[in-house]
This record gives structure tokens, C-alpha cells and sequence, in this order.
């Protein structure tokens, strides 16, 4: 790129322009997964959504490759990308919430982090993800997970409005009633149809939870129990299932640091006067190596992993949907649990039933309301030598795991390598969304992630 082409750009941007010379450079282009270690010629940290129009516009005017980036927590390195343009909305991370209609308006670079500080002021929350650096964008888009999704449903679920920067660099705001298309779309289809510059989300009455982590050996029944939890258990109570080694904190005995264990997160919502009930439940499922479960501030349950998987990490995932976890399901778990790769990897089971169920499959774009389960497996790890053992240990997994789940998975689980499973992850909702794209984007040029092709 040449400083004539460029200087369209530096005209209209109010924010920050960073190309390869720049000495904030090699920062700037860096995101959470440290596989992806990528030289785009130049970055647009925007200010506002005037500055998303013109970065969308000189990228579609001058052919250069587009990467949008929130959050940067692709798994999947879709926030950045060699010899083109990177969208960084890191700066635009304001909150407004108006606590009478209980609802929050946030911008397209803002983490968990920034949402539950900002909502938590006020006792409300909605579904956001394990993570608090993840974005909001990112999560929002594909669906969103989290540990309120059996009470509250979906992070797309609570979505009633965005504002979108379109391919042909139009600034829409979308809802049920305007461009409605659009707005069933961006509830579950990912970054396929523009740049959302911020999100209004339905918030709910959630101040302090009893939540933490509960650590058990790694056992076929304890996985059986926690199973049968989870089929009676109140839309209240969620308990995610891990698989990891046993993590190096107080709570748990040293002999057991490193070892393969299970772990259930839990995060209830419920009277505080049901709380020993939810304990005595979380002792009923097996010998209890460990426990850290208290009453917390929401936010709180969404810092607790933060530590162990900071940006800069090497990540490979893949993911599956399954209707039931079957026996055989836990008997591969089992047999992949006894062999994870590192301190920093999991397996993670999300129930997804409760208030997802709420919806049907045609409602939003996130196609899998069958679903009770949503399994994330992939390694994480600290040196880029490992990489070619942690993508086999995962690949097997997954094929391993293939027989007892449906055809697809989440689409925020996936890696670059299952673009060949985006129709199958949208199912019946995938010829909508393709007409939706050839309407917004014709040209793709939004093809930075799992790309439904115009």
C-alpha cells in the first residue's frame, strides 16, 4: 500500500491508523490466539462508526481483505489477517444501561468484563461468556454461552436491536421491526453481514449468585450424576462440566495438581435459602477432592478462569452439539480426558437446554434448539512447538466423539479447518441466511469468518 492510496483513509478516520513502519505495530496486530501471528498493511482502531464506514469503505474500494476485530478472542484468528485490512473496534467499549426498561446498549469492542461491571451497578446481567476478556461482539454473534443460558437463554437470545455498518458502508440499525432480515441474521450467523458497532440487550434481575468450581476425579459415574443433575435441575441452577488437570490453587490437595479430573462450575441464581441444598447436590455427585463455591457478584464467576488463559496462548477447538450425553460420549471423554495435553486445556459440556429451549430453530440463526449439550475440546498451550501433538490429540477427539453427537457444532468452537462444516452448523437455517448475505454482501466482502458464501 502506497502513502497515496492510503491517504483517503487517514482523511476520514477520527481514531488511530497503524501500518507496518508504526512503532505500536507489532503490538497492535497481535490477537488472543498466539497461533495466528499474522501482518495486515493496515490497522483502523476506530474511534466511532464513522470510522467503521470509512475503514469498510476503502477496504471494499481498493479489494484489500477485511478483518473485523472485538473482543480478538477468535479462536479461529479471524480478527486479523496478512497484506490487508484489520477493523479494530477495541476502542469503542462505551455501556449505557437504563435500569427501567432494564436494558444495556454496549459498542462492538467491549468485553464481558466492561458489560457486568457496567450492569451489575444496577443488579442486572444477561448471558455472557466464561471468559471476561472475550468480547461481546464475537460471542453475541455466534449465539453466546454462557452461565446464565439455561435461566436467561442465548446471548442472542436477549438481543433487541444493533447498529451495522454494512458491505455497501450504509449505517443501519436493526431490529424486529426494521430490516428484520438482518436483525434474525445477526442473532446466531456470525460476522457474515457487516460490522456491528453496538448491541441493545434485554438485562434480568441477577446480583449475587452461589458459583465456583467443584472438583471430583475423573469418573464415568461422576459424569452420569452430574448428567441426571442437569435433566431435573431448576433453569436456575447451571453447572458447566469440565475436563481438565487438576488445577495448582489452594483449594485443591497438591497430590492432585496436574492430575486428570472433573470440575463443575456452578452458577445458581436461586434464593440464597436453596444454597445448601445446591451444595449438598454438588457433594451427592462424587468424592469431593476440592471446592471453592460461594456466594459471589455475578461478574466475579466470569473472572475465575481468567489467569489460566491469558492473551498470548497457543489454541486449537473444536466443538459438537449432541442431544443427549450418551454412555459411549463418556466413555470417549473418559479415554481423552486420561490423556490431556496440558494444564491449560479442557474439555467443557454446556447445557443448553432451559430457557434456549425457548426458542425454535428457525427463530434466530443458531439452528441447533434440539441441542441439550454444546462440547468444547480443544487444546491450549504455552510453546508453538507443541502445536502439531495438541492438533492431533484434538482431531482425534473429534473424530472419536463424532458417533454419539449431531452433525455439526458451535460455530465460535470451530477452527479454520471446518469451514467444510458451516452449512451443516446452520441446518436449516442455512439457505435463509445465504439469501440474507447475497442481499448485504454480495461481494463477501465480510469472508473473515465461517463464511456463508453469497
Amino acid at each position: 500500500m502506497t502513502t497515496l492510496t492510503a491517504d483517503p483513509l487517514l482523511e476520514a478516520v477520527h481514531g488511530e491508523i497503524i501500518r507496518p513502519a508504526d512503532p505500536a505495530y507489532d503490538e497492535a496486530r497481535r490477537v488472543y490466539n498466539a497461533i495466528h501471528d499474522r501482518h495486515p498493511a493496515v490497522i483502523v482502531r476506530a474511534a466511532d462508526t464513522a470510522d467503521a464506514i470509512a475503514a469498510v469503505t476503502f477496504a471494499r474500494d481498493n479489494d484489500l481483505l477485511l478483518a473485523v476485530r472485538g473482543g480478538s478472542h477468535a479462536v479461529a484468528g479471524y480478527g486479523t489477517c496478512d497484506d490487508g485490512l484489520v477493523l479494530d473496534l477495541g476502542r469503542m467499549r462505551g455501556v449505557r444501561v437504563d435500569p427501567e426498561r432494564r436494558t444495556a446498549r454496549v459498542e462492538g469492542g467491549a468485553t464481558w468484563a466492561d458489560f457486568n461491571h457496567a450492569t451489575h451497578a444496577y443488579g442486572l446481567a444477561t448471558t455472557g461468556g466464561v471468559i471476561s476478556t472475550t468480547g461481546v461482539a464475537g460471542l453475541t454473534l455466534g449465539g453466546g454461552m454462557g452461565v446464565l443460558s439455561r435461566r436467561c437463554g442465548l446471548s442472542c437470545d436477549n438481543l433487541l436491536s444493533a447498529d451495522v455498518v454494512t458491505a455497501d458502508g450504509r449505517a443501519l440499525t436493526v431490529d424486529e421491526e426494521h430490516h428484520p432480515d438482518l436483525f434474525w441474521a445477526l442473532r446466531g450467523g456470525g460476522g457474515n453481514f457487516g460490522v456491528v458497532t453496538s448491541f441493545e440487550f434485554r438485562l434480568h434481575p441477577v446480583a449475587d449468585i452461589l458459583g465456583g468450581p467443584t472438583v471430583y476425579p475423573l469418573d464415568g459415574d461422576v459424569i452420569r450424576r452430574w448428567r441426571e443433575l442437569i435433566a431435573e435441575a431448576p433453569e436456575e441452577l447451571n453447572a458447566l462440566l469440565v475436563l481438565a488437570l487438576g488445577p495448582v490453587v489452594p483449594f485443591l490437595p497438591e497430590r492432585w495438581h496436574g492430575r486428570p479430573v472433573c470440575v463443575v462450575l456452578t452458577c445458581w441464581t436461586g434464593p440464597s435459602e436453596h444454597d445448601d441444598r445446591i451444595r449438598a447436590q454438588l457433594d451427592s455427585l462424587g468424592p469431593v477432592l476440592g471446592q471453592y463455591v460461594d456466594r459471589m457478584p455475578y461478574p466475579v464467576i466470569n473472572t475465575l478462569f481468567d489467569e489460566d488463559l491469558p492473551p498470548g496462548l497457543y489454541h486449537y477447538w473444536k466443538g459438537n452439539f449432541s442431544r443427549e450425553l450418551s454412555d459411549g460420549a463418556i466413555d470417549v471423554h473418559l479415554t481423552y480426558g486420561e490423556t490431556i495435553p496440558s494444564m491449560e486445556s479442557d474439555t467443557a459440556i454446556f447445557p443448553i437446554d432451559g430457557a434456549c429451549h425457548r426458542f425454535g430453530p428457525e427463530d434466530t440463526a443458531f439452528a441447533y434448539r434440539d441441542a441439550a449439550f454444546s462440547t468444547a475440546f480443544g487444546p491450549s498451550y504455552r510453546d508453538a512447538a507443541d502445536t502439531e501433538h495438541n492438533k492431533a490429540w484434538c482431531r482425534a477427539y473429534d473424530t472419536a466423539l463424532r458417533p454419539h453427537t449431531e452433525e455439526a457444532g458451535y460455530v465460535n468452537f470451530m477452527d479454520t479447518d471446518d469451514q467444510h462444516r458451516v452449512r451443516a452448523s446452520y441446518r436449516q437455517n442455512y439457505d435463509r441466511l445465504r439469501a440474507i448475505k447475497r442481499r448485504y454482501d454480495p461481494g463477501n466482502l465480510f469472508r473473515l469468518n465461517h463464511n456463508i458464501a453469497p
